[in-house]
């Protein structure tokens, strides 16, 4: 059954990637990807990278996370139960990195630089708005359209004013951009920079390499940056396809990622101070 008034073939991606987005966004999903990424833990292994988290709120996010199939439950015995990543999850990873160079070049910056994580966190909610992507993909599609052709895209057999609340908040969000009321929208260069991004998700989603990304029928082409973000890890890690990284910054070379930069055993922290504006909120 459509979900949009999109062409087929684009209404199933739209519904593939809201789907994953739906499984690792929710608050600490990807943090416990991440500490599941290598050796299956015990559970009060887990628990013990992740001790900020009580027990009531560990132990539904990794039941949910098995549900979807990114995590795995072994039983070795009654007494011996580990938890690890899936290839499915690992296959996630790279697009990790994708993220954060996003998030660094276009979200607002905070007065204290925030972890690589929070960077992916503050990202992945931005994108899990009603309707986000299916709006930023008719967008990108047509490049300009008014609120009545996008609520036809967007949620046809729908009253048309309802796509305006999901597209005042992105144009909050600053994914979308419009020069007024009764103008049309278009994707702001924000929303456009999304390309690799959406391009990685579609691809995993679709249980295809990440180097497919760059081949998306709406989200490809994007430039490539010279070189490829690495994962530098203390012990073995399966092989998992790497995405084209978004393309750096003006003057600055790409940088290695070590697995601190993505994931902290610290308590997580947020800075007091109010975001500057200047660029999608967080």
């Amino acid at each position: 059954m459509a979900l949009t008034g999109l062409p087929p073939d684009t209404d199933a991606d739209v519904a593939r990637v809201t789907e994953a987005l739906a499984m690792i966004t929710p608050r600490w999903n990807v943090r416990v990807l991440l500490a599941l990424n290598g050796q299956p833990l015990r559970y009060r292994e887990l628990a013990a990278r992740l001790s900020w988290l009580r027990d009531g709120q560990l132990h539904p996010k990794v039941r949910q996370l098995c549900e979807a199939g990114l995590v795995e439950r072994i039983e070795h015995s009654p007494r011996h139960v580990t938890y690890g990543a899936t290839d499915r999850a690992t296959t996630l990873l790279p697009v990790l990195p994708l993220i954060v160079t996003w998030a660094e070049q276009y979200l607002e910056k905070p007065e204290q630089p925030l972890p690589a994580i929070e960077q992916v966190e503050d990202s992945l909610t931005l994108l899990t708005r009603r309707h986000a992507a299916a709006i930023l993909w008719a967008l990108k599609i047509r490049g300009e359209a008014s609120g009545r052709a996008l609520a036809m895209a967007v949620m046809p057999g729908s009253d048309w004013t309802n796509v305006y609340p999901p597209l005042r908040q992105l144009v909050d969000d600053g994914l979308v951009a419009t020069d007024g009321n009764g103008q049309p929208y278009r994707l702001s260069p924000a929303g456009d920079g999304l390309g690799p991004v959406l391009g990685a998700l579609s691809a995993w989603s679709a249980g295809q390499p990440l180097t497919q990304a760059g081949q998306h029928p709406v989200w490809g082409n994007a430039q490539a940056a010279p070189g490829q973000r690495k994962w530098l890890v203390s012990h073995p890690r399966p092989q998992a396809p790497t995405a084209t990284p978004a393309p750096a910054r003006t003057g600055q070379t790409p940088r290695v990622w070590q697995r601190t930069a993505l994931f902290s055993h610290a308590v997580p922290s947020r800075p007091l101070a109010a975001l500057p504006t200047g660029g999608p909120r967080r």
